[in-house]
């Protein structure tokens, strides 16, 4: 399943697609009465809280993380974007040198101390009322100084004005995502095909790691566990690595995945079960094809259009004929599936975290996921990565899902 390797020394989007992004932004901030909007971002060492900066400018710094502040910097490794209708974004970093080959910005502002260069623009452009995207990123105390250095603005929270706006995917989104699907699909079929031959889990990690990194593409985690006893039940079997440096045996039942920001900084997040070295018992046969089941209730109800409510109502009709019962991860994870952007994103499929007029929406990525253990045979998990269109999903992820 190895494929070709795709290449852009100038980035992935053209500059008109940041353009576009922008538009429907301004756009948003018109329907919501807000003059001007500032966005924090947090992408030194970090992937989850790059979200809103990265979709905008593609800035990501090259900080290995959140350094302590001293008296040569302060809030490092975080951004900040300004967004005022009719000029082009002014982004705020730590890298002394814009990227401009990459980064698609209006003026770009080097700053040792971002809260103090973005506080400054702010009070000259004279806004009295300030949208605020970030104050689930953006730490107190570096919020407290903003605020002491502009007393006359007022901030008003909004951190859903940009998600709105990446909840549907433009056509090079979706292409983005097929090739992600392709990339993460490959590296998924070579975790478990090692796996499935007894290899230890590090050396299939490592496989995996391998077709990802010669594709281009990044990844966060790669979970594997195995087996029948009291530690089979979590979703990996070594919580630093995510993977053990043992093989499980000929018969075990096993669940793995891979996820992260994997191509272009884009989420995506399939997982399989198998049992090492195929024919599985009649037991385990009824586990992989009941918890898979569930998973596929989501891919056959979801298209555009569709209540996110009737999704989950049909995979939980499904749990309730299965018999599934209680589950480690479905605890962690109570849900059957979630949108794709930057990360797991709203809508989550579930009877209790969703309105009665969610829907999903043509141009919408998502997930299918479930989890199921049984006592004595195994923990099994699923997920499945696809695109909402008219009829349906067309599904990104096609690692297969029997291994006999």
């Amino acid at each position: 399943m190895t494929i070709q390797r795709w290449n852009y020394p100038n980035g992935y989007f053209p500059k008109d697609e940041y353009e576009a992004r922008w538009k429907k932004t301004y756009a948003a901030m018109k329907r919501k009465k807000y003059d001007i909007a500032v966005v924090f971002g947090k992408t030194g060492g970090h992937y989850e809280r790059a979200m809103e900066t990265l979709y905008l400018t593609q800035f990501f710094s090259e900080r290995s993380g959140q350094e302590p502040d001293s008296p040569l910097w302060n809030a490092h490794a975080f951004c900040a974007v300004i967004m005022e209708p009719g000029k082009a974004p002014e982004l705020h970093g730590e890298m002394p040198e814009g990227k401009r080959r990459w980064v698609h910005c209006g003026k770009y502002v080097y700053s040792d101390d971002i809260v103090a260069t973005t506080a400054k623009s702010l009070k000259a452009r004279g806004y009295r009322r300030v949208a605020f995207v970030g104050s689930d990123c953006l730490p107190v105390k570096y919020f407290q100084q903003l605020q002491a250095m502009t007393p006359k603005i007022e901030y008003v929270f909004d951190d859903d004005l940009i998600r709105e706006c990446r909840r549907i995917k433009s056509p090079r989104e979706l292409d983005m995502y097929r090739e992600s699907g392709q990339i993460v699909s490959s590296a998924l079929y070579r975790l478990c095909d090692g796996l499935y031959h007894g290899k230890t889990g590090a050396e299939a990690a490592a496989d995996a790691a391998h077709e990802l990194t010669l594709r281009g593409a990044s990844w966060l985690r790669t979970p594997i566990n195995f087996g029948n006893d009291k530690e089979s039940i979590y979703f990996e079997r070594d919580n630093i690595p995510g993977y053990p440096n043992y093989a499980p045996k000929r018969g075990d039942f096993v669940r793995t995945w891979i996820y992260g920001p994997v191509h272009q900084g884009y989420w995506i997040d399939p997982g399989r079960s198998l049992v090492c070295g195929g024919k599985p018992s009649a037991a385990q046969r009824s586990l992989l094809e009941d918890s898979y089941a569930i998973c596929q209730a989501v891919l056959d109800t979801v298209k555009d259009g569709v209540k996110v409510l009737a999704v989950a109502r049909a995979a939980n009709k499904v749990k309730k004929k299965v018999g599934a019962g209680y589950d480690h991860a479905s605890q962690q994870w109570p849900y059957n599936g979630h949108g794709n952007g930057m990360m797991w994103e709203h809508p989550m499929i579930c009877e209790g975290a969703v309105s009665e007029d969610e829907i999903f929406e043509e141009g919408m990525v998502a997930s299918a996921e479930s989890f199921m253990t049984r006592d004595g045979v195994g923990s099994a998990g699923w997920e499945q990565n696809y695109i909402v269109t008219k009829k349906g999903i067309e599904l990104i992820t096609t690692t297969p899902v029997i291994w006999d």
